[in-house]
C-alpha cells in the first residue's frame, strides 16, 4: 500500500474507498483497520467514517416512519405525532455531529433531513385541515396547504425525495409540488381551440437561472475573498474581547456577520437556480411580458441587507422555512405564539448554545421592535424628511441588532457569546427590555 493510502503519516491504513471524519483526539472506527503497521503509538485523533448507505438509510427512514403514522393514525392529532416523531430523528441526529464532531460547518447528512422534516410535518398538517376541518374552520393560508387525499407511496416518497431541493432547500409545500408535477404551476390554462385541447405555453427560465447562478457565483467570491480577512473566530481572541472598544466591536461584528451571510446567500440562490431550471419556482407574468420566478426563493438579499426594520430582515431570510414555522406554529397556537416559534426553530437547527442564545434573544427583539415601532413610527411620518431620517436611522440599528443577535448562532459557544455580551454590557438587551417596560407604563397610563 502506497504512501498516500495513509492518514497524514500515521499508522493506520484506511480502506480507499471509505471517507472519513475527524472527530476527536483517539481513534474510532465503525468497522477495523484493513491491517495495522504495529506501531502503538496513538493516532492524533479520532475519526468516524461517513458511510453512503448511512446516509440512504436515514433519507429514507424519517420519512418512512412518519408515512406509517401518517396512514395508521387519526388526523385529528396525526399532525402533532408527525412532528414530534420527526423532530425527535432529527434531535438524535444533531445530537450525533454535535458529539463527534463539535463545531464542524462540514456538510452531512442533518441538512437534508432538516428539509424533510419540514416536508412530512407541512403535509401532516395540510393533512389535518383538509380531513378533519371544515373550509369555514380554515384561515386563509390553511386553505391554500390544505390536503384532501392522503398522499400514495410514490406520490409520497418522490414528494420527500426530490432531488433539486433536498440538500439545501428550499423546502416545497405539497401542493406547489403536485402542481409542479401535474403541469398546473403555470397558471391558468387557457384553452385557444374548439376541440377542448389545452394549450399550456411554459415560459423559459433560462434568464433567471442564468442571474441567480451569476448572483450566486458573486456571493461565494465575495465569501472566499473576503471573509478569512475578519474571522468570525476572533470574537473568541482574548485581544479582541478585552483590548478592542465597544465601537470596533460593533463595526467587526457588523462586517463579519455579513461576510458569513454571503455563504447562505450562495447555497440557497444555486438552489433556486436549480429549482427554477427544472420548471419549479414560477410565480407569474409582469404587464410587459417578463417572467418571475421566485416563489420557492428562499432569501430577499436586497431586503434582508437593507431592510428598516427587524420584521422586514426576518421575513426576507430564510422565507421558505418562515412560511413553514407561521404554518404550523404561529398561527395555531394562541399563547405565546412569538417565543414558541422561535423555540421551535432553535430544536430544529440543533442543540448548540449559540443557537438558543440568538433565538431567545430574537423574541425579546421581536417584540421590543414591535413595540417601538408602533409607537415612534407615526412621529416621523409628517414630511418625507421626517420619514427619510426614520428610515436612516431604522436601517443602520436594525444591521446594528442583527450583528449583535446573530454572531452566537454563528460562534456556536455559550460561554464565548456570553463574554463577549458582558464586555458589550448587553446594550440592546437593556435597551429592548426598557422600551418594553417604559411603552408598557404609557399605555397604562392612557389606558387609566
Amino acid at each position: 500500500m502506497s504512501a498516500s493510502d495513509r492518514y497524514r503519516g500515521s499508522h493506520i491504513f484506511f480502506r480507499p474507498n471509505a471517507v472519513y471524519r475527524v472527530v476527536g483526539r483517539s481513534t474510532e472506527l465503525h468497522n477495523k483497520p484493513t491491517c495495522c503497521s504495529g506501531n502503538s503509538d496513538p493516532v492524533p485523533h479520532r475519526v468516524a467514517p461517513i458511510q453512503d448507505h448511512d446516509s440512504a438509510i436515514h433519507l429514507a427512514g424519517l420519512p418512512a416512519i412518519c408515512y406509517v403514522v401518517i396512514i395508521t393514525q387519526n388526523p385529528h392529532v396525526m399532525h402533532g405525532m408527525v412532528l414530534t416523531v420527526a423532530l425527535i430523528y432529527l434531535s438524535c441526529l444533531h445530537l450525533h455531529r454535535q458529539f463527534y464532531d463539535y463545531g464542524s460547518y462540514g456538510l452531512d447528512i442533518s441538512g437534508p433531513l432538516m428539509v424533510i422534516t419540514q416536508k412530512v410535518s407541512s403535509l401532516a398538517f395540510s393533512l389535518h385541515d383538509g380531513l378533519s376541518k371544515k373550509d369555514d374552520e380554515l384561515t386563509t393560508n390553511q386553505k391554500i396547504y390544505a390536503v384532501y387525499k392522503t398522499p400514495s407511496f410514490l406520490e409520497y416518497f418522490s414528494y420527500m425525495l426530490m432531488f433539486p431541493s433536498l440538500m439545501a432547500g428550499p423546502v416545497v409545500f405539497y401542493n406547489d409540488y403536485i402542481d409542479f408535477i401535474e403541469g398546473n404551476n403555470y397558471g391558468k390554462l387557457h384553452n385557444n381551440s374548439k376541440d377542448d385541447i389545452v394549450i399550456v405555453h411554459e415560459p423559459s427560465p433560462v434568464r433567471a437561472v442564468i442571474k441567480k447562478v451569476i448572483l450566486a457565483l458573486i456571493c461565494a467570491l465575495m465569501f472566499v475573498s473576503f471573509l478569512p480577512r475578519y474571522p468570525i473566530s476572533r470574537l473568541k481572541d482574548d485581544h479582541f474581547v478585552e483590548a478592542t472598544s465597544i465601537s470596533y466591536k460593533f463595526w467587526y461584528l457588523t462586517v463579519s456577520t455579513t461576510l458569513m451571510r454571503f455563504k447562505y446567500y450562495f447555497a440557497w440562490t444555486i438552489a433556486d437556480a436549480v429549482c427554477n431550471n427544472c420548471g419549479l419556482g414560477f410565480s407569474g407574468s409582469n404587464e410587459d411580458g417578463t417572467t418571475n420566478w421566485n416563489k420557492v426563493s428562499n432569501v430577499d438579499i436586497f431586503q434582508f441587507e437593507f431592510g428598516t426594520s427587524l420584521k422586514q430582515s426576518i421575513e426576507a431570510w430564510n422565507k421558505g422555512t418562515n412560511t413553514w414555522l407561521r404554518m404550523i406554529v404561529y398561527e395555531r397556537t394562541r399563547k405565546y405564539p412569538t417565543v414558541l416559534t422561535y423555540v421551535l426553530s432553535a430544536v430544529w437547527h440543533g442543540f448548540y448554545p449559540g443557537y438558543y442564545l440568538t433565538f431567545f434573544s430574537g423574541a425579546l427583539f421581536t417584540f421590543a421592535a414591535r413595540t417601538v415601532r408602533r409607537h415612534a413610527r407615526n412621529h416621523f411620518m409628517g414630511n418625507n424628511e421626517s420619514k427619510l431620517l426614520y428610515d436612516i436611522l431604522t436601517f443602520i440599528v436594525t444591521h446594528f441588532v442583527i450583528a449583535y443577535l446573530t454572531f452566537p448562532f454563528v460562534l456556536l459557544e455559550f460561554w464565548a457569546s456570553v463574554r463577549l455580551y458582558n464586555k458589550m454590557f448587553w446594550c440592546f438587551h437593556v435597551l429592548a427590555g426598557l422600551a418594553l417596560i417604559f411603552f408598557a407604563e404609557i399605555n397604562s397610563e392612557i389606558g387609566t
